[in-house]
């Protein structure tokens, strides 16, 4: 309430400087006067005391300016304004991302104050690029408030670093050690000024394309105590796996205990992650470690003989700041159990980019982005769609010298170059399914060079056929029997129609012919690989790969002539990983075979759904598969896209949802389908009965829904009551469809 009314007087009136400036002063890139301020895992801390004073009713919003390398949190007149402000560098090599923060509900007449909190990665990553010098820049012209020596500082002694082993060398972060017996013992003095914005390592800032993140507030939870001789463990069991800092308060008799604070996923299935220590000072103390983990648990660790009281633990959860808009329930409960932990997995690999995972690497991998934006067109609002266009325009940024794509990006210590995965992400399934979805076509425009450049790298042998391109690293699936020319060919087909599409948005036209007669080739060469029952290679001796077969058929290259000796070869096949999975089983349901792709799935993916301690899917199909692989991997769930665009059968057929189709395929008896489009919220909802099937639907304004239903022997069809026989276009409303068999 107050803070309410505090923003209500602020929307009246507003104030400049007491010294009566109007004008915005030039900020300057600040940091510590220490030697140390550049070292790994650096925590700054800078603070500006300043007046308000006259008023000025004309002024209703304060935005200030902020860009750091790499994090901060920030306080004014000692209320939380941002918990975790900034975005790893960067959108390209050499530049910066910054953010627009609104203080106006924070500040006051008269006396203020600011402080902000900065945490210096210091290292590279596969998601960060390392700018070599901590520094950060403040910039809220409007009230001349702006960074420069007049600010204070100090580098923040009682961070340090966490006793090994450190994380492994994916992530730029570092595990925090926090000393709460060195607080206030550090002195401020005046900052060091370091150049102006758009100057310096951290070069031209690009504002912020996301927002802020989603602080759900800190909550409790109760834990189960475990001791021994050496240790006591308190194990706490968390609603579902989240992004979350952890919150402890205690009392200690003493002082100087490790208190340590880890997850489940400490490991992140083989490899070293985040976790976070506390040195206790003597008396009661609470402390949040501000580096976010993750898990389904939350495990606090300390010596057996310390006479430590601990009052709470809790944890504040944050995360991409989107709503769970979309909607979904079926008469099967596998489905629905699976849909649940497939939108968990999705949401937890969601923040300053999407990534494979959010334990071992945190990393932008283009073939996870495909799968992971393809499910959040379907459930998530309309703000993920900010996410997608970042990666979007990051991949291309990044592109190489010689013209290659390559990812994870951004990336400070990784260039390499999955061609697959290339292939993937720029294809009708990577970037122009963001078009279809939203309809920016200004996106396409802005890479389409990018794309133009790659496929210029990629050729064809003598049969006509995709060359093989092996790039940095092979990589066609997780798994064995990989029939990596077919694979790279049906990824090349499908990114040269994506390209043709983005030549007409982009005003090339010139170049769609070319795209058409390589895909034209392509196709040919691709069909030459059929020897009666599937596709295969003449350089493959391995066993048939489902991959392939699947890819012809959802690419369009395989003819309807196919589709039962390929239904015969997905029944024996069982090759794919749970990546490729989803497009294995988008091509049972487009050869008329969902009940068998149902069956398929609830058989394939059975480990993960009914795994009690996992309320995430994993990356193999099972636990700790191929080598140690993650347990929150959200590539795992792309048959939701499937059930959504081919079972729900609702998909835009004009981009950006102006018009779209809804297809049921009642391969599950009933389905209630919300998806949250650009254009508003839409339902399809049905029910296969024995004597009639049924529907709703609700058709958003602005927009054109086209039925299909899935006979056309019914014995009578009404529409909201009344016999229907015209046109199965509907304007926006809500129409309530009965077909009698």
């Amino acid at each position: 309430m107050k803070r309410m009314v505090r923003f209500l007087m602020v929307m009246l009136s507003f104030a400049v400087l007491a010294t009566g400036s109007v004008h915005a002063q030039t900020a300057r890139w600040i940091t510590a006067d220490s030697p140390k301020a550049d070292e790994p895992n650096t925590w700054i801390e800078f603070r500006k005391e300043f007046t308000i004073g006259k008023l000025d009713r004309k002024v209703t919003s304060i935005e200030a300016e902020i860009a750091v390398d790499s994090k901060y949190w920030l306080w004014v007149n000692g209320e939380m304004v941002v918990f975790e402000g900034g975005l790893k560098r960067g959108p390209n090599p050499r530049d910066s991302y910054y953010d627009v923060v609104e203080l106006a509900p924070y500040l006051r007449k008269g006396e203020n104050d600011i402080r902000l909190l900065l945490w210096y990665f210091g290292k590279e990553g596969f998601s960060h690029k390392d700018s070599g010098k901590a520094g950060m820049i403040f910039n809220a012209g409007k009230i001349g408030l702006v960074s420069d020596s007049t600010w204070e500082s100090r580098r923040l002694s009682e961070y340090q670093a966490a006793t090994d082993p450190e994380p492994n060398w994916r992530l730029p972060e570092s595990s925090i050690k926090y000393d709460a017996r060195m607080e206030g013992k550090d002195q401020w003095s005046a900052s060091v000024e370091l150049g102006n914005w758009d100057e310096g390592p951290w070069g031209k800032l690009v504002r912020r394309p996301i927002p802020l993140w989603k602080d759900y507030g800190v909550k409790p939870v109760t834990f189960r105590k475990w001791k021994s001789d050496d240790e006591i463990e308190l194990v706490a069991r968390l609603p579902y796996n989240a992004q979350f800092t952890p919150v402890i308060e205690l009392t200690d008799k003493g002082e100087g205990t490790c208190i340590r604070m880890e997850t489940d996923h400490i490991r992140g299935g083989s490899d070293n992650c985040i976790y976070a220590e506390y040195i206790t000072a003597s008396g009661r103390q609470s402390y949040e470690s501000l580096g976010w983990m993750n898990g389904d648990e939350l495990r606090i660790k300390y010596p057996a003989d310390a006479d430590v009281d601990v009052h709470f633990v809790g944890y504040r959860e944050t995360g991409y700041n989107c709503e769970f808009e979309g909607s979904f329930t079926s008469s099967d409960e596998v489905v629905n159990r699976f849909w649940e932990k497939a939108m968990r997995t999705l949401y937890v690999n969601m923040r300053d980019t999407y990534f494979d995972c959010p334990d071992r690497e945190r990393s932008q991998w283009w073939g996870d982005a495909t799968v992971l934006s393809g499910q959040s067109y379907y459930q998530l609002s309309p703000k993920a769609n900010a996410l997608v266009y970042k990666a979007i325009h990051e991949l291309a940024y990044w592109q190489r010298e010689d013209d290659v794509l390559f990812s994870p990006v951004p990336a400070g210590n990784w260039d390499i170059e999955l061609p697959a995965q290339m292939l993937a992400s720029i294809s009708t399934y990577g970037f122009l399914y963001y078009y279809l979805h939203t309809g920016d076509s200004q996106t396409m425009v802005d890479v389409y060079p990018a794309v133009k450049r790659y496929l210029a790298l990629w050729t064809f042998d003598e049969d006509g056929l995709t060359a093989y391109r092996e790039g940095d690293w092979s990589w066609g699936d997780w798994g064995d029997n990989i029939d990596i020319r077919l694979i790279l060919a049906a990824w090349h087909y499908l990114a040269l129609e994506s390209a043709a599409e983005m030549a007409k948005l982009s005003g090339n036209d010139a170049d769609v012919a070319g795209y058409l007669k390589q895909m034209a080739s392509i196709k040919d060469a691709y069909n030459r690989c059929w020897n009666g029952y599937a596709y295969r290679h003449p350089s493959y001796h391995g066993e048939t790969d489902d991959r392939v077969n699947a890819m012809a058929v959802i690419a369009g290259i395989a003819d309807e002539s196919k589709h039962d000796a390929l239904f015969e070869l997905f029944k024996e096949q069982e090759h794919a990983s749970p990546y490729m999975e989803k497009y294995v089983l988008e091509a049972l349901v487009k050869t008329g075979h969902g009940d068998y792709a149902l069956e398929r799935f609830k058989s394939r993916f059975r480990n993960m759904i009914e795994d009690p301690m996992h309320t995430t899917l994993y990356e193999g199909w099972e636990e700790g598969g191929f080598g140690g692989g993650s347990t929150n991997h959200a590539w795992s769930g792309g048959m939701l896209t499937v059930i959504a665009e081919n079972i729900c059968g609702v998909r835009p057929t004009v981009p950006g949802w102006g018009e779209f189709e809804i297809r049921p395929y009642p391969v599950i008896p009933e389905c209630d389908i919300v998806i949250p489009s650009v254009k508003g919220r839409i339902r399809s909802a049905f029910k296969d009965c024995e004597d009639a099937f049924v529907m709703t639907v609700s058709v958003p304004e602005g927009t054109t829904a086209s039925v299909v239903l899935p006979s056309d022997d019914y014995v009578s069809v009404t529409v909201n009551g009344k016999p229907y026989s015209g046109d199965w276009k509907f304007k926006a409303g809500t129409y309530d469809i009965r077909c009698t068999k």
